[in-house]
Protein backbone atom coordinates (compact mmCIF):
# COMPACT_ATOMS: atom_id res chain seq x y z
CA UNK A 1 0.00 0.00 0.00
CA UNK A 2 1.36 3.45 -0.86
CA UNK A 3 0.36 7.04 -0.11
CA UNK A 4 1.68 10.35 -1.48
CA UNK A 5 1.20 13.41 0.71
CA UNK A 6 1.89 17.04 -0.24
CA UNK A 7 2.50 19.98 2.05
CA UNK A 8 4.05 23.49 2.20
CA UNK A 9 6.58 24.39 4.90
CA UNK A 10 5.56 26.96 7.56
CA UNK A 11 8.94 28.49 8.35
CA UNK A 12 11.91 26.11 8.34
CA UNK A 13 12.85 22.53 7.52
CA UNK A 14 12.07 19.85 10.12
CA UNK A 15 13.79 16.46 10.67
CA UNK A 16 12.43 13.45 8.80
CA UNK A 17 10.92 11.92 11.95
CA UNK A 18 8.68 14.99 12.28
CA UNK A 19 7.44 15.04 8.71
CA UNK A 20 4.20 13.28 9.57
CA UNK A 21 3.34 15.87 12.18
CA UNK A 22 0.90 18.15 10.33
CA UNK A 23 1.39 21.08 12.68
CA UNK A 24 4.49 22.10 10.70
CA UNK A 25 2.55 22.54 7.48
CA UNK A 26 0.09 25.16 6.46
CA UNK A 27 -1.65 22.62 4.15
CA UNK A 28 -1.40 18.86 3.91
CA UNK A 29 -3.34 16.75 1.39
CA UNK A 30 -3.31 13.15 0.12
CA UNK A 31 -2.61 13.18 -3.63
CA UNK A 32 -2.51 9.48 -4.53
CA UNK A 33 -3.46 6.14 -3.01
CA UNK A 34 -2.83 2.65 -4.43
CA UNK A 35 -3.11 -0.93 -3.15
CA UNK A 36 -1.91 -3.86 -5.27
CA UNK A 37 1.13 -5.70 -6.60
CA UNK A 38 1.68 -4.36 -10.10
CA UNK A 39 2.87 -1.06 -11.63
CA UNK A 40 1.34 2.34 -10.96
CA UNK A 41 2.47 5.88 -11.70
CA UNK A 42 1.44 9.36 -10.66
CA UNK A 43 2.15 12.64 -12.39
CA UNK A 44 1.19 15.85 -10.62
CA UNK A 45 1.85 19.58 -10.76
CA UNK A 46 2.47 21.62 -7.62
CA UNK A 47 1.09 25.16 -7.37
CA UNK A 48 3.77 26.10 -4.84
CA UNK A 49 7.38 26.98 -5.60
CA UNK A 50 8.59 25.11 -2.55
CA UNK A 51 6.90 21.78 -1.88
CA UNK A 52 7.66 18.65 0.07
CA UNK A 53 6.29 15.24 -0.98
CA UNK A 54 6.06 12.31 1.42
CA UNK A 55 5.86 8.75 0.08
CA UNK A 56 4.59 6.17 2.53
CA UNK A 57 4.74 2.40 1.82
CA UNK A 58 3.18 -0.39 3.86
CA UNK A 59 3.54 -4.11 3.16
CA UNK A 60 0.16 -5.75 3.74
CA UNK A 61 1.29 -9.39 3.55
CA UNK A 62 5.01 -10.08 3.96
CA UNK A 63 8.50 -8.67 3.40
CA UNK A 64 8.62 -7.15 -0.04
CA UNK A 65 10.75 -5.15 -2.43
CA UNK A 66 9.69 -1.85 -4.02
CA UNK A 67 11.28 0.16 -6.81
CA UNK A 68 10.49 3.87 -7.08
CA UNK A 69 11.43 6.32 -9.79
CA UNK A 70 10.97 10.02 -9.06
CA UNK A 71 11.89 12.92 -11.32
CA UNK A 72 11.00 16.54 -11.98
CA UNK A 73 12.59 16.43 -15.47
CA UNK A 74 10.02 15.49 -18.07
CA UNK A 75 12.24 16.40 -21.04
CA UNK A 76 12.24 12.82 -22.29
CA UNK A 77 8.46 12.64 -22.28
CA UNK A 78 7.00 9.39 -20.99
CA UNK A 79 9.17 7.93 -18.22
CA UNK A 80 7.73 4.47 -18.71
CA UNK A 81 7.53 2.96 -22.19
CA UNK A 82 4.07 2.47 -23.65
CA UNK A 83 2.49 -0.90 -24.27
CA UNK A 84 0.74 -1.64 -27.57
CA UNK A 85 -3.04 -1.89 -27.73
CA UNK A 86 -2.70 -5.68 -27.61
CA UNK A 87 0.01 -6.44 -25.02
CA UNK A 88 -0.28 -10.23 -25.25
CA UNK A 89 2.67 -12.56 -25.92
CA UNK A 90 2.00 -15.18 -28.58
CA UNK A 91 3.60 -18.63 -28.74
CA UNK A 92 4.35 -19.30 -32.41
CA UNK A 93 6.33 -22.54 -32.21
CA UNK A 94 6.40 -25.22 -29.53
CA UNK A 95 8.90 -28.09 -29.44
CA UNK A 96 10.21 -30.49 -26.81
CA UNK A 97 13.16 -28.23 -25.98
CA UNK A 98 12.28 -24.76 -27.28
CA UNK A 99 9.47 -22.20 -27.44
CA UNK A 100 9.25 -19.32 -29.94
CA UNK A 101 7.59 -16.08 -28.81
CA UNK A 102 6.40 -12.94 -30.59
CA UNK A 103 4.78 -9.73 -29.32
CA UNK A 104 3.72 -6.40 -30.79
CA UNK A 105 6.38 -3.68 -30.48
CA UNK A 106 6.02 -0.83 -28.03
CA UNK A 107 4.79 2.46 -29.55
CA UNK A 108 7.64 4.16 -27.67
CA UNK A 109 10.05 2.19 -29.81
CA UNK A 110 8.78 3.88 -32.95
CA UNK A 111 9.98 7.24 -31.60
CA UNK A 112 13.21 6.30 -29.81
CA UNK A 113 14.07 2.78 -30.94
CA UNK A 114 17.67 2.97 -29.81
CA UNK A 115 16.55 3.65 -26.21
CA UNK A 116 14.17 0.69 -25.99
CA UNK A 117 15.09 -2.84 -24.96
CA UNK A 118 13.02 -5.98 -24.43
CA UNK A 119 13.84 -8.37 -21.61
CA UNK A 120 12.35 -11.83 -21.15
CA UNK A 121 11.94 -13.76 -17.91
CA UNK A 122 11.49 -17.54 -18.02
CA UNK A 123 10.60 -19.62 -14.96
CA UNK A 124 8.57 -22.65 -13.89
CA UNK A 125 6.47 -21.02 -11.10
CA UNK A 126 4.22 -18.23 -12.38
CA UNK A 127 4.05 -14.98 -14.34
CA UNK A 128 5.14 -11.62 -12.92
CA UNK A 129 3.20 -8.37 -13.27
CA UNK A 130 6.24 -6.10 -13.23
CA UNK A 131 9.97 -6.10 -13.78
CA UNK A 132 10.33 -5.12 -10.16
CA UNK A 133 8.53 -8.30 -9.06
CA UNK A 134 10.62 -10.36 -11.46
CA UNK A 135 13.82 -8.84 -10.09
CA UNK A 136 12.78 -9.72 -6.56
CA UNK A 137 12.13 -13.33 -7.61
CA UNK A 138 15.51 -13.61 -9.32
CA UNK A 139 17.21 -12.03 -6.32
CA UNK A 140 15.62 -14.63 -4.04
CA UNK A 141 17.05 -17.41 -6.23
CA UNK A 142 20.50 -16.04 -6.99
CA UNK A 143 21.15 -13.22 -4.53
CA UNK A 144 22.31 -11.14 -7.51
CA UNK A 145 21.52 -7.86 -9.08
CA UNK A 146 19.22 -8.44 -11.98
CA UNK A 147 18.22 -7.40 -15.46
CA UNK A 148 16.90 -4.04 -14.34
CA UNK A 149 20.35 -3.23 -12.96
CA UNK A 150 21.68 -2.61 -16.49
CA UNK A 151 24.43 -5.22 -16.32
CA UNK A 152 27.44 -4.19 -18.42
CA UNK A 153 28.29 -6.45 -21.34
CA UNK A 154 31.75 -7.08 -19.88
CA UNK A 155 30.39 -8.58 -16.65
CA UNK A 156 31.35 -12.22 -16.02
CA UNK A 157 29.64 -14.73 -13.76
CA UNK A 158 31.80 -17.68 -12.79
CA UNK A 159 30.25 -19.44 -9.80
CA UNK A 160 27.74 -22.30 -9.71
CA UNK A 161 24.66 -20.13 -9.32
CA UNK A 162 24.79 -18.14 -12.52
CA UNK A 163 25.77 -18.69 -16.12
CA UNK A 164 25.96 -15.75 -18.52
CA UNK A 165 25.78 -15.97 -22.31
CA UNK A 166 26.45 -12.99 -24.57
CA UNK A 167 25.72 -12.73 -28.29
CA UNK A 168 25.87 -9.34 -30.02
CA UNK A 169 23.38 -7.22 -28.05
CA UNK A 170 21.80 -10.23 -26.40
CA UNK A 171 22.41 -10.83 -22.69
CA UNK A 172 21.25 -14.11 -21.16
CA UNK A 173 21.67 -15.14 -17.53
CA UNK A 174 20.58 -18.45 -16.03
CA UNK A 175 20.23 -18.69 -12.25
CA UNK A 176 20.04 -22.14 -10.67
CA UNK A 177 19.57 -22.89 -6.98
CA UNK A 178 17.90 -25.91 -5.34
CA UNK A 179 16.62 -27.15 -8.71
CA UNK A 180 14.94 -23.79 -9.34
CA UNK A 181 15.87 -22.17 -12.64
CA UNK A 182 15.14 -18.58 -13.63
CA UNK A 183 16.34 -17.19 -16.95
CA UNK A 184 16.78 -13.53 -17.79
CA UNK A 185 17.27 -12.64 -21.46
CA UNK A 186 17.64 -9.10 -22.81
CA UNK A 187 17.52 -9.01 -26.61
CA UNK A 188 17.71 -5.39 -27.69
CA UNK A 189 14.75 -4.06 -29.65
CA UNK A 190 13.70 -7.29 -31.40
CA UNK A 191 10.13 -8.41 -30.78
CA UNK A 192 10.61 -12.12 -31.49
CA UNK A 193 12.69 -14.69 -29.65
CA UNK A 194 13.14 -18.46 -29.38
CA UNK A 195 13.93 -19.75 -25.90
CA UNK A 196 16.00 -22.92 -26.30
CA UNK A 197 17.58 -25.61 -24.10
CA UNK A 198 14.34 -26.18 -22.21
CA UNK A 199 13.32 -29.41 -20.49
CA UNK A 200 10.77 -31.54 -22.29
CA UNK A 201 7.24 -32.04 -20.92
CA UNK A 202 7.64 -29.02 -18.57
CA UNK A 203 5.41 -25.96 -18.11
CA UNK A 204 7.21 -22.62 -18.39
CA UNK A 205 5.99 -19.08 -17.75
CA UNK A 206 7.17 -16.32 -20.08
CA UNK A 207 7.16 -12.59 -19.31
CA UNK A 208 8.31 -9.77 -21.60
CA UNK A 209 9.27 -6.33 -20.27
CA UNK A 210 9.95 -3.29 -22.38
CA UNK A 211 12.59 -1.06 -20.75
CA UNK A 212 13.34 2.61 -21.34
CA UNK A 213 17.15 2.64 -21.16
CA UNK A 214 17.23 6.38 -20.45
CA UNK A 215 15.04 6.29 -17.37
CA UNK A 216 15.20 2.55 -16.50
CA UNK A 217 11.40 2.62 -16.43
CA UNK A 218 9.69 -0.54 -17.64
CA UNK A 219 6.29 -1.92 -18.59
CA UNK A 220 5.14 -5.54 -18.53
CA UNK A 221 3.37 -7.31 -21.36
CA UNK A 222 0.65 -9.79 -20.45
CA UNK A 223 2.56 -12.92 -19.52
CA UNK A 224 1.91 -16.30 -21.09
CA UNK A 225 2.79 -19.90 -20.40
CA UNK A 226 3.38 -23.06 -22.43
CA UNK A 227 4.23 -26.68 -21.79
CA UNK A 228 7.05 -28.13 -23.86
CA UNK A 229 6.26 -31.26 -25.81
CA UNK A 230 7.32 -34.72 -24.67
CA UNK A 231 10.64 -35.59 -26.23
CA UNK A 232 10.06 -38.07 -29.03
CA UNK A 233 11.60 -41.46 -28.44
CA UNK A 234 14.34 -42.29 -30.95
CA UNK A 235 13.05 -44.53 -33.69
CA UNK A 236 15.31 -47.57 -33.69
CA UNK A 237 15.14 -50.44 -36.10
CA UNK A 238 15.10 -53.72 -34.20
CA UNK A 239 18.04 -56.07 -34.66
CA UNK A 240 16.74 -59.63 -34.43
CA UNK A 241 18.78 -62.27 -32.64
CA UNK A 242 21.15 -64.04 -35.01
CA UNK A 243 20.04 -62.13 -38.10
CA UNK A 244 22.73 -60.50 -40.22
CA UNK A 245 21.92 -57.04 -41.56
CA UNK A 246 23.91 -55.14 -44.19
CA UNK A 247 23.90 -51.38 -43.74
CA UNK A 248 24.72 -48.99 -46.56
CA UNK A 249 25.75 -45.40 -45.74
CA UNK A 250 26.07 -42.94 -48.62
CA UNK A 251 28.05 -40.37 -46.60
CA UNK A 252 25.68 -37.52 -47.55
CA UNK A 253 22.00 -37.93 -46.73
CA UNK A 254 22.65 -40.95 -44.52
CA UNK A 255 25.84 -40.88 -42.49
CA UNK A 256 24.78 -43.20 -39.66
CA UNK A 257 22.34 -45.94 -38.79
CA UNK A 258 20.97 -47.05 -35.41
CA UNK A 259 19.62 -50.42 -34.29
CA UNK A 260 18.32 -51.66 -30.96
CA UNK A 261 18.87 -55.21 -29.75
CA UNK A 262 17.30 -56.96 -26.74
CA UNK A 263 19.44 -59.69 -25.23
CA UNK A 264 18.00 -63.19 -24.90
CA UNK A 265 20.80 -64.34 -22.59
CA UNK A 266 23.36 -62.72 -20.30
CA UNK A 267 26.17 -63.03 -22.84
CA UNK A 268 25.81 -61.36 -26.23
CA UNK A 269 28.17 -61.37 -29.18
CA UNK A 270 28.16 -58.52 -31.69
CA UNK A 271 29.86 -59.02 -35.05
CA UNK A 272 30.82 -56.27 -37.47
CA UNK A 273 32.25 -56.84 -40.92
CA UNK A 274 33.37 -53.80 -42.89
CA UNK A 275 32.35 -54.21 -46.51
CA UNK A 276 33.36 -50.89 -48.04
CA UNK A 277 34.93 -47.67 -46.83
CA UNK A 278 35.75 -46.86 -43.21
CA UNK A 279 33.01 -47.46 -40.66
CA UNK A 280 32.88 -46.72 -36.93
CA UNK A 281 30.78 -48.98 -34.73
CA UNK A 282 29.42 -48.08 -31.30
CA UNK A 283 27.51 -50.13 -28.73
CA UNK A 284 25.62 -48.36 -25.93
CA UNK A 285 23.55 -49.53 -22.97
CA UNK A 286 21.53 -47.12 -20.82
CA UNK A 287 23.27 -44.21 -22.54
CA UNK A 288 26.76 -45.48 -21.63
CA UNK A 289 29.21 -46.33 -24.42
CA UNK A 290 30.49 -49.90 -24.05
CA UNK A 291 32.36 -50.11 -27.36
CA UNK A 292 33.54 -47.63 -29.97
CA UNK A 293 36.00 -48.57 -32.68
CA UNK A 294 36.81 -48.16 -36.35
CA UNK A 295 36.08 -51.44 -38.14
CA UNK A 296 38.72 -52.44 -40.67
CA UNK A 297 37.63 -55.99 -41.51
CA UNK A 298 35.88 -58.42 -39.14
CA UNK A 299 35.35 -57.78 -35.44
CA UNK A 300 33.69 -59.84 -32.69
CA UNK A 301 32.70 -58.17 -29.38
CA UNK A 302 31.32 -60.21 -26.48
CA UNK A 303 29.46 -58.39 -23.70
CA UNK A 304 27.98 -59.69 -20.44
CA UNK A 305 24.87 -58.15 -18.90
CA UNK A 306 21.39 -59.20 -17.91
CA UNK A 307 18.65 -61.02 -19.77
CA UNK A 308 16.43 -58.54 -21.68
CA UNK A 309 19.09 -55.81 -21.53
CA UNK A 310 18.64 -53.34 -24.41
CA UNK A 311 21.69 -52.42 -26.48
CA UNK A 312 21.88 -49.61 -29.05
CA UNK A 313 24.16 -50.25 -32.03
CA UNK A 314 25.30 -47.25 -34.08
CA UNK A 315 27.29 -47.49 -37.29
CA UNK A 316 28.59 -44.36 -39.02
CA UNK A 317 30.81 -43.50 -41.95
CA UNK A 318 34.13 -41.86 -41.06
CA UNK A 319 35.07 -40.17 -44.33
CA UNK A 320 31.71 -38.91 -45.71
CA UNK A 321 32.02 -41.44 -48.52
CA UNK A 322 29.93 -44.48 -49.42
CA UNK A 323 30.43 -47.16 -46.77
CA UNK A 324 28.90 -50.53 -46.05
CA UNK A 325 29.01 -52.85 -43.04
CA UNK A 326 27.40 -56.13 -41.97
CA UNK A 327 26.10 -56.38 -38.39
CA UNK A 328 24.95 -59.32 -36.32
CA UNK A 329 23.95 -59.65 -32.67
CA UNK A 330 23.46 -63.07 -31.16
CA UNK A 331 22.96 -64.60 -27.73
CA UNK A 332 23.79 -68.04 -29.14
CA UNK A 333 27.55 -67.61 -28.93
CA UNK A 334 28.14 -71.37 -29.29
CA UNK A 335 26.49 -71.26 -32.75
CA UNK A 336 28.08 -68.31 -34.56
CA UNK A 337 27.01 -67.70 -38.15
CA UNK A 338 30.23 -65.85 -38.92
CA UNK A 339 33.13 -68.29 -39.22
CA UNK A 340 36.02 -68.27 -36.79
CA UNK A 341 38.88 -66.37 -38.35
CA UNK A 342 42.66 -66.31 -37.76
CA UNK A 343 44.61 -63.60 -35.96
CA UNK A 344 45.78 -62.18 -39.29
CA UNK A 345 43.93 -61.86 -42.58
CA UNK A 346 47.04 -60.96 -44.56
CA UNK A 347 48.16 -62.96 -47.58
CA UNK A 348 51.85 -63.65 -48.10
CA UNK A 349 53.62 -64.25 -51.41
CA UNK A 350 57.00 -65.91 -51.86
CA UNK A 351 59.42 -64.00 -54.10
CA UNK A 352 61.70 -67.02 -54.59
CA UNK A 353 58.79 -69.09 -55.87
CA UNK A 354 57.60 -66.37 -58.26
CA UNK A 355 58.04 -67.25 -61.99
CA UNK A 356 56.97 -65.81 -65.33
CA UNK A 357 53.66 -67.71 -65.26
CA UNK A 358 53.05 -68.62 -61.60
CA UNK A 359 53.01 -67.27 -58.06
CA UNK A 360 52.71 -68.95 -54.65
CA UNK A 361 50.74 -67.48 -51.74
CA UNK A 362 50.16 -68.54 -48.12
CA UNK A 363 47.63 -67.66 -45.41
CA UNK A 364 46.71 -68.57 -41.88
CA UNK A 365 43.83 -70.95 -41.18
CA UNK A 366 41.99 -71.92 -37.99
CA UNK A 367 41.32 -74.99 -35.85
CA UNK A 368 37.85 -75.23 -37.42
CA UNK A 369 37.44 -77.06 -40.74
CA UNK A 370 36.46 -74.41 -43.26
CA UNK A 371 36.29 -73.89 -47.00
CA UNK A 372 38.81 -71.52 -48.63
CA UNK A 373 38.42 -70.25 -52.19
CA UNK A 374 41.19 -68.50 -54.16
CA UNK A 375 40.53 -65.98 -56.97
CA UNK A 376 42.80 -63.99 -59.29
CA UNK A 377 42.25 -60.90 -61.46
CA UNK A 378 44.64 -59.38 -63.99
CA UNK A 379 44.84 -55.57 -63.80
CA UNK A 380 46.78 -52.70 -65.33
CA UNK A 381 49.14 -50.79 -63.08
CA UNK A 382 47.05 -47.61 -63.23
CA UNK A 383 43.91 -49.56 -62.23
CA UNK A 384 45.23 -51.23 -59.08
CA UNK A 385 44.17 -48.55 -56.60
CA UNK A 386 40.75 -48.07 -58.22
CA UNK A 387 39.97 -51.79 -58.16
CA UNK A 388 41.09 -52.24 -54.55
CA UNK A 389 39.23 -49.21 -53.20
CA UNK A 390 35.97 -49.94 -55.01
CA UNK A 391 35.48 -53.60 -54.26
CA UNK A 392 32.93 -54.70 -51.68
CA UNK A 393 34.58 -56.90 -49.06
CA UNK A 394 31.25 -58.48 -48.15
CA UNK A 395 30.60 -59.85 -51.64
CA UNK A 396 31.39 -63.54 -51.78
CA UNK A 397 32.89 -65.79 -54.45
CA UNK A 398 29.48 -65.98 -56.17
CA UNK A 399 29.97 -62.38 -57.32
CA UNK A 400 33.19 -63.24 -59.18
CA UNK A 401 33.40 -64.42 -62.82
CA UNK A 402 34.17 -68.11 -63.13
CA UNK A 403 37.26 -67.24 -65.16
CA UNK A 404 38.84 -65.64 -62.06
CA UNK A 405 38.41 -68.74 -59.88
CA UNK A 406 41.61 -70.65 -59.08
CA UNK A 407 40.47 -73.34 -56.60
CA UNK A 408 38.51 -74.09 -53.43
CA UNK A 409 39.64 -76.43 -50.64
CA UNK A 410 38.89 -77.38 -47.05
CA UNK A 411 41.59 -76.88 -44.45
CA UNK A 412 42.16 -76.81 -40.68
CA UNK A 413 44.81 -77.72 -38.11
CA UNK A 414 44.36 -78.33 -34.38
CA UNK A 415 47.83 -76.86 -33.80
CA UNK A 416 47.49 -73.15 -34.55
CA UNK A 417 51.27 -72.88 -35.04
CA UNK A 418 50.88 -75.16 -38.08
CA UNK A 419 47.55 -73.78 -39.35
CA UNK A 420 49.15 -72.40 -42.53
CA UNK A 421 48.27 -73.40 -46.07
CA UNK A 422 49.62 -72.46 -49.49
CA UNK A 423 48.37 -72.27 -53.05
CA UNK A 424 50.37 -72.08 -56.28
CA UNK A 425 48.55 -70.20 -59.04
CA UNK A 426 49.64 -71.15 -62.54
CA UNK A 427 48.78 -70.19 -66.12
CA UNK A 428 49.59 -66.50 -65.61
CA UNK A 429 51.06 -64.06 -68.13
CA UNK A 430 54.64 -62.89 -67.70
CA UNK A 431 55.33 -59.37 -66.40
CA UNK A 432 51.68 -58.91 -65.41
CA UNK A 433 49.97 -57.60 -62.27
CA UNK A 434 47.34 -59.71 -60.48
CA UNK A 435 44.99 -59.11 -57.58
CA UNK A 436 44.78 -62.25 -55.43
CA UNK A 437 41.82 -62.84 -53.08
CA UNK A 438 41.12 -65.63 -50.60
CA UNK A 439 37.62 -66.20 -49.15
CA UNK A 440 36.93 -68.06 -45.91
CA UNK A 441 33.39 -69.38 -46.40
CA UNK A 442 31.09 -70.04 -43.44
CA UNK A 443 27.30 -70.47 -43.39
CA UNK A 444 25.40 -69.81 -46.63
CA UNK A 445 26.10 -66.22 -47.68
CA UNK A 446 28.49 -65.60 -44.78
CA UNK A 447 32.22 -65.36 -45.46
CA UNK A 448 35.40 -63.52 -44.57
CA UNK A 449 37.59 -62.02 -47.28
CA UNK A 450 41.32 -61.86 -46.66
CA UNK A 451 43.19 -58.67 -47.53
CA UNK A 452 43.76 -58.43 -51.29
CA UNK A 453 47.33 -59.09 -52.36
CA UNK A 454 48.95 -57.44 -55.41
CA UNK A 455 51.54 -59.69 -57.08
CA UNK A 456 53.50 -59.31 -60.36
CA UNK A 457 54.91 -62.21 -62.36
CA UNK A 458 58.48 -62.06 -63.59
CA UNK A 459 59.29 -60.52 -66.98
CA UNK A 460 62.26 -62.74 -67.68
CA UNK A 461 62.83 -66.31 -66.62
Amino acid sequence: MSHVFHGTKSDHFRPLRDLKSRQFYKTVSALFHYKGNSVENYVGVSSYSSSLFLLEFLSTERDTHISVYLTTDLAYGTLFPELPGDPRIDVTTLNHNSVSLVWKPSPTGFKTKEYIEYCILVNEKHNYKSLCAADAAVRSVSGRRTMSSNLPVSQHIDDHQGVMHLSNRELSIIHKTNNIEVRQICIGNKNTYTVSNLTSNTQYYFDVFVVNLLTNGSAAYTGTFAKTLTEPKPKYSQLKDGKIVQINLNGKTQKSNTFQYQAMHKKVQFTFQSCKGQVRAQILKNGKTLFSESIQSLRHITLTGKILDKYVVITSTEQNTHSSVMVQASSQIHKPLFPFFPDSLKLRSFNKLRTCNSITIAWLGTQERSLYCVYKKKVQEDQVWKDMSNHDRCLGPDSRPKSEKVSCKYFHNINLQKAVTTETITGLEKGSLYLIDVYLVGSPGIMVRYHTKVVKTRKHC
